[in-house]
């Protein structure tokens, strides 16, 4: 899962009241159960040192209605008055609404409870143009189009998301096909999916790939041919008179099949990381103490987070910048010298990841690989490393704890 869109959340000291809230839970009658919920969030914020500015914004928020279709649920991001980031949820959270005001945002549930599939580019091709969608933890966001005029020009100053050609020329299909893989490129370029997947025309399909980036055509597959038009989504009679989308169900299918896959081999690489090669590198952590010392140094690439781990609830200390980390209140040089704040490992280390561009990866046990260690990474935290440890296990400087029993690089 890519933590970018969270990054807003961090550029704020807080405190943070984070809630999250059943949506489904308001029907029928979504008014006046929307109002008590958010009295008895506000109620439980107020209770734990809340400013009364902030418990407004989130009574306004929780009602506030959804635009259609309403998700799930909703988690709410709020400080000093403001609801800064308030992202749909997937699955609506057991029980609620579940409100705190803590130092960082309680982002940990996000992890369970938000989109978690690879985020992805849908490209939906025609001979006359493309529309371009980024299907994400924040549902599907238009993205962009190419149509209309060639040669290429902006249709206005402020919309960078249309541009055109004029099929006159001989080879106006090359054209055509080069313009849409140069707008997947830059679409690409500023929302950094994890896949692209093309929809519509195959020999158009077929074209834009061939002019894609090798970068980008190593991550591009294609979806069933029965898709939209270059204006957007095909939309067919649903059976109470709606609309749906029908390669919505193959896009998902895409997602979740490489979510799998990616699952899997991470924690193949996290097995066989944790144990030393034979020049002494370690490239694998896990233990709060290793990967608080992994955060400082930005060495997580990709954080891996068991949900039911007892280690997610381990208290840490943090500064106001997320590199600030550490397991002692005593260790002043490492939180700058300022008022420590007490953290959860797992809300102090997303927000690590989210600032440092790593990933961060919820294993469950039915998406691993058959014959995976149960219990691992231990604890339930534990990281892919960008650059491993070097030295040999013999002679590793001992740091705040030490392996699967302390928290060092994870060894055997």
């Amino acid at each position: 899962m890519e933590v970018g869109f969270l990054s807003p959340l961090f550029d704020r000291p807080g405190p943070w009241a984070s809630v999250y809230l059943d949506t489904t839970a308001l029907s029928p009658d979504p008014h006046p159960r929307a109002e008590r919920a958010a009295h008895a969030a506000c109620a439980r914020l107020r209770g734990q040192g809340a400013d009364p500015r902030t418990c407004r914004a989130v009574y306004e928020a929780m009602t506030t209605p959804a635009e259609p279709p309403a998700p799930p649920g909703r988690a709410i991001f709020a400080t000093d008055g403001t609801v800064v980031l308030a992202p749909p949820l997937a699955t609506a959270p057991d029980g609620g609404p579940h409100a705190c005001w803590e130092a960082l945002p309680h982002t940990g549930p996000l992890l369970e409870l938000a989109e978690t599939n690879p985020a992805c580019v849908v490209a939906r091709v025609r001979p006359d143009g493309a529309t371009f969608e980024l299907h994400g933890p924040y549902g599907v966001l238009d993205a962009g189009r190419v149509r209309g005029d060639w040669p290429v020009h902006r249709s206005s100053p402020a919309d960078w998301s249309v541009c055109h050609f004029r099929p006159t020329e001989p080879d106006d299909d090359t054209r055509g096909a080069e313009l849409v893989a140069d707008g997947i490129r830059n679409c690409a370029a500023r929302t950094r999916p994890e896949l692209v997947i093309l929809a519509g025309d195959r020999a158009v399909r077929m074209a834009v790939l061939e002019r894609l980036p090798a970068g980008l055509r190593s991550r591009t597959v294609h979806a069933d041919e029965r898709t939209g038009t270059a204006d957007g989504p095909p939309q067919v009679a649903g059976e109470r008179g709606g609309t749906t989308d029908p390669i919505a169900p193959e896009v998902a299918r895409i997602r979740a099949t490489h979510g799998r896959r990616h699952a899997r081999s991470t924690m193949e690489c996290f097995l066989s990381g944790r144990l030393p090669t034979d020049d002494g590198r370690i490239a694998a952590a896990e233990g709060v103490p290793a990967l608080i010392d992994a955060a400082r140094q930005h060495r997580i690439g990709s954080l891996i987070v068991r949900p039911e781990g007892v280690d997610l609830h381990r208290e840490v200390w943090v500064g106001q910048d997320p590199e600030q980390l550490a397991v002692r209140p005593t260790d002043a040089q490492l939180l700058g010298g300022q008022q420590p704040a007490t953290a959860r490992a797992d809300d102090a280390l997303v927000r690590s990841a989210a600032t440092s561009g790593a990933e961060v990866l919820c294993v469950r046990p039915y998406e691993l690989a058959p014959g995976t260690p149960d219990g691992l990474p231990s604890g339930g935290l534990g990281a892919l490393l960008r650059w491993p440890y070097g030295a040999a296990p013999e002679t590793t400087h001992r740091r705040e704890g030490g392996g699967r029993d302390g928290g060092h690089a994870a060894r055997q």
